[in-house]
């Protein structure tokens, strides 16, 4: 996928992944494309470990593999973040 697509894509899945999650995830925009994006390779790599597939297509499994790697990044950031 070209870098366009990824940074589209990244949006989508770190903005779902903002809903998911439940609390207050006090970020903008950029910092939910960053956490989409890690959260597509995290997934694509979990994905690809379980035999699952991976994030290389634009389509529903790559899409719940993102998010799936996005919360995992959400819940990390959240921890990181914690004061």
């Amino acid at each position: 996928m070209g870098i366009l697509t990824w940074i589209i894509f990244g949006l989508i899945a770190g903005a779902l992944a903002k809903l998911i999650m439940p609390g207050n995830q006090n970020m903008g925009w950029i910092m939910t494309i960053i956490l989409g994006i890690v959260g597509a390779f995290v997934g694509g790599f979990i994905g690809s470990l379980l035999g699952m597939g991976s994030v290389d297509e634009f389509d529903f499994g790559s899409m719940a593999l993102a998010v799936v790697g996005a919360l995992i990044v959400l819940w990390l950031y959240g921890m990181a973040t914690k004061r």
